[in-house]
């Protein structure tokens, strides 16, 4: 099998684990990669979901050899593929902020060096079922004392500087929940980065929806946010209005408009999205979406989507590997003809590539 293929299943069916302690500890609930835990496959570091449903009944199984050194090994249905790796709990974990917060609820190490936080860890439509996404659990890990609900410029700083010096750190991702705010969420993103870069030199990129105001975008880029990703996740107005109904009252073509101008400022290439396969969206509606993405200068970053614990769509199947080498082969050739590759985004989800076997198809 290989690396693209694997990685690829791995990410669709996830992974059981003989040893649940094995490296650093998964993430359970909150924004981004939930559910899921770091592995190191054949020298990639990738995010695999271990917490699903899907995982448990996954024909993937990380096993620790006989061995003195204890090697893992990843099998399928019994049969040994590769050797894994899991990169272990980052040296910052074990400190504290000034004012008492343990650093795992300020950020968190995502994949081998990215630094990344929910700087408002709730959001305004997550709590109303007719306009929560679906597929969200960003308060899960506010509610089980994982994280606090705000985290302070001065804290992000602290937490980012010590990353850096004691873990190798190379970008920060800083992402957050929609405020009641017109900007949504850009001007706490501005004061926080502009806090980060008085501290210590590390690219970041800021996530929000698109603002009311696209002037937001300059005001963060002199702030030193380095690149931008406002998320499409799904693009047909059916699967939209079904799977996010409140963020779905944002027009598609609203967010095209915002790509446009972040580009402007940002460059080409630094303005990124996100884009979950499996909610519903076709192979020809996400290729159709990511050569449109493209064309503006937008890197679109495909992602397998991942049921989570605890939400509406904990049941929901991950989409098959097959549809995922399909989506990749597709819009990999679509990257490579326009000259656009993750490695050349300052930060960012993309830049980084592990919740997706993307990068690997550029």
């Amino acid at each position: 099998m290989n690396k693209q293929r694997l990685i690829t299943e791995l990410q669709s069916s996830g992974l059981r684990l003989i040893d649940p302690q094995m490296g650093a500890a998964g993430r359970k609930g909150g924004a981004g990669p939930s559910d899921h835990k770091a592995v190191t496959v054949d020298g990639t570091t990738i995010m695999v979901p271990i917490y699903t449903g899907t995982a448990s009944e996954s024909p993937f199984l990380a096993d620790v050899g006989t061995d003195a050194a204890g090697t893992v090994t990843l099998e399928r249905d019994g049969t040994a593929i590769a050797p894994l790796d899991f990169p272990q709990q980052p040296r910052f974990y074990s400190l504290t902020t000034a004012d008492g917060i343990p650093y795992p609820k300020i950020a968190l190490l995502h994949s081998r060096d990215v630094l990344a936080t929910t700087v408002l860890q709730t959001c305004m439509r997550y709590r109303d079922p007719a306009t929560a996404c679906q597929f969200c659990a960003i308060e899960k890990s506010l509610e089980g004392d994982r994280t606090i609900a705000r985290k302070t410029p001065a804290q992000l700083a602290e937490v980012a500087e010590a990353a850096v010096r004691l873990d190798g750190v190379t970008h920060m991702v800083m992402t957050t929940g929609t405020p009641h705010t017109s900007d949504r969420g850009a001007a706490y993103l501005t004061e926080c980065a502009r806090a980060i870069n008085a501290r210590v030199d590390l690219p970041i990129q800021a996530q929000c929806e698109p603002p009311d105001d696209f002037a937001w975008f300059a005001r963060m880029k002199d702030a030193g946010i380095d690149s931008l990703g406002m998320h499409l996740e799904a693009v047909d107005s059916v699967v939209r209005a079904r799977i996010m109904p409140g963020k779905a009252t944002v027009p598609v073509d609203y967010y095209y408009q915002a790509f446009e101008a972040a580009v402007q400022v940002f460059g080409w290439g630094q303005v990124s999205t996100y884009l979950l396969a499996g909610l519903g969206d076709s192979v020809e509606t996400l290729t159709e979406a990511s050569d449109r993405l493209i064309s503006l200068g937008v890197y679109p970053f495909v992602v397998p989507f991942v049921p989570i614990t605890e939400t509406p769509l904990a049941t929901h199947p991950a989409p098959s590997s097959d549809m995922m080498m399909t989506l990749y082969q597709q819009v990999g050739w679509q990257l490579r003809q326009a000259g656009m590759s993750s490695t050349d985004i300052k930060a960012g989800c993309a830049k980084c590539g592990a919740c997706s076997a993307l990068s690997t198809f550029e």
